[in-house]
């Protein structure tokens, strides 16, 4: 495997098969459903990428947000998206490599998917997400706080990275430590929304 490209689809399969996914607290994370609360324009086209088994798209097309797309490298992710959510439109279902993805989106949810990747696609991570968003559309949601010390994925982070990353591309809206993150991760991840505006 060369993790210098990005870690396969069957690397994902083998993780989805043997239900190896640590990060994945079986339902939509706190301030990421309460910050989808507060969206009024239901209309708005949204992209979750590396979604997994998808609880944050499931909380959204329930909430009336029928403009929402998956994203996942893997099949099996696939499959376990749609064994819990079967009436998801399959035309709304990506699986091609992320940098590949073309479109153009009004909100893109980050959960888990930045810390996946291998750090030396950051930076294309960082402009991928500022072409895939339409002028002042947002990039928001959850990042951690702090590094690992393993070598695989998830992999951490720091607040000077981050700043490095994406400031220079984006405007701030807010970057701040969630307060009302899920009991294992209090204090261990960030809530952020980024506005596109000249990248």
């Amino acid at each position: 495997m060369d993790v210098k490209k990005g870690y396969p689809p069957e690397y994902w399969d083998k993780l989805f098969d043997e239900n190896h996914l640590g990060w994945d607290v079986g339902y939509v994370s706190t301030p990421l459903k309460e910050y989808f609360d507060q969206l009024e324009d239901k209309s708005i086209k949204i992209l979750v990428p590396g979604a997994g088994r998808g609880w944050e798209v499931e909380y959204l097309y329930k909430s009336g947000f029928r403009n929402v797309w998956y994203h996942d490298f893997s099949s099996l992710a696939h499959k376990a998206f749609l064994r819990h959510l079967p009436d998801f439109p399959r035309n709304q279902m990506l699986r091609e490599d992320f940098f590949s993805l073309r479109g153009s989106y009004d909100l893109i949810v980050e959960q888990t998917f930045f810390s996946a990747l291998p750090k030396n696609r950051r930076e294309d991570y960082a402009r991928q997400m500022c072409d895939l968003l339409k002028p002042a559309g947002k990039l928001a949601g959850l990042l951690f706080t702090h590094e690992f010390s393993h070598d695989f994925p998830p992999f951490g982070g720091s607040l000077d990275e981050y700043k490095m990353l994406f400031f220079k591309l984006f405007a701030v809206k807010t970057f701040d430590v969630a307060y009302n993150s899920i009991k294992p991760r209090e204090g261990r991840e960030f809530f952020f929304i980024l506005e596109k505006t000249t990248c």
